[in-house]
Order: structure tokens, then C-alpha cells, then sequence
């Protein structure tokens, strides 16, 4: 009987001093969390819509490009001709493509860091400890999308007046 209630006081003191360092280590939560809707801030940027513009315009060259191709291939009849010129075109083709991605890729990363950058500033501007995206959170949090959207659509504003001036001085 004392061996079972020696147990039970271990077991029981094991128990308390398990509860008080969860909740100590749950005390530092920070208290000012916000969430954004990323999506909405991307869909909303000037410069993602320019981008996009841009592929869809290099998308038509390249279809361009390929029909010019492909009549200049159908209309030579030497085989041998033929065939530098399809290796010719291919190659042309592939540096093209090559060259589209590593701008879009390029670009793509510039946008993205600067949205980075705008919810982050956003969040230190409003004392913000944490920043989630707003379909990962189920409850809770300060919603910043609309303030990241316009320090967004500022930013850039301001990147174009910036890019205007400068291409007027030259």
C-alpha cells in the first residue's frame, strides 16, 4: 500500500511539473498575429498583370516563329537541307525558350520579394509578431491583405514613376 501511494505521488508530481512547463512554454506565444490572403495580394499587383501580358505576347511570337518555321521547312525539298534547317530552327527555338523562362523566371522572383517585403513591412509597421497565410489559419488573426495590397500597388506606382524619370533624362 505505501509502495502504491509513493507511485502515485510521483506519478502525480510527474504530471504537475509536465503541465507547468507546457504552459511555460506556451506563455511566449506572441499575441499580434495577422493574415494575409497572398492570392489576392498577387492577383492585384500591376506588375504580375504586366508579366502576364508579356508571356502571352511572347507566346504569340513563339507560335509565330514556329508556323514561319515550319512553311520554310515544308518548302525546301532537299532532305539534306531540310534537315539543317528543322536543326537550325530547333536550335533557335530552344535558345528562344530558354531565354523567355530565365526572364520570367528572373521577374517572377523580383515580384515575389517585394510582396515579401511589403507584408513584412506591413507587419513591422503594425507591430505584427507573426504573418500567416489566410487559408492556413481557420480563426483568428488581424487581416492586413488590403494594407499589403495598396503598399503594394504604392511600390509599384512609385517603381514606375522612378523607371518614367529615369528614361526621360536619357
Amino acid at each position: 500500500m505505501k509502495r502504491n501511494v509513493k507511485l502515485f505521488v510521483a506519478v502525480l508530481s510527474a504530471f504537475v511539473v509536465g503541465c507547468s512547463v507546457n504552459n511555460f512554454a506556451f506563455s511566449n506565444i506572441p499575441s499580434r498575429i495577422a493574415v494575409v490572403d497572398v492570392s489576392q495580394v498577387v492577383s492585384s499587383s500591376s506588375q504580375v498583370f504586366a508579366l502576364k501580358n508579356e508571356q502571352e505576347a511572347k507566346a504569340k511570337d513563339m507560335i509565330t516563329f514556329i508556323e514561319k518555321a515550319r512553311k520554310d521547312v515544308a518548302a525546301t525539298t532537299d532532305a539534306k537541307k531540310k534537315a539543317a534547317l528543322e536543326e537550325k530552327y530547333n536550335k533557335e527555338l530552344n535558345a528562344k525558350k530558354e531565354a523567355a523562362e530565365a526572364n520570367y523566371n528572373t521577374k517572377l522572383k523580383a515580384i515575389d520579394n517585394a510582396i515579401s517585403n511589403q507584408i513584412a513591412s506591413q507587419a513591422k509597421l503594425n507591430n505584427y509578431d507573426i504573418v500567416l497565410a489566410k487559408g492556413v489559419v481557420l480563426y483568428g488573426g488581424d487581416d492586413i491583405t488590403e494594407a499589403v495590397k495598396q503598399a503594394v500597388n504604392d511600390s509599384e506606382k512609385a517603381a514606375a514613376k522612378t523607371q518614367t524619370n529615369y528614361k526621360k533624362r536619357k
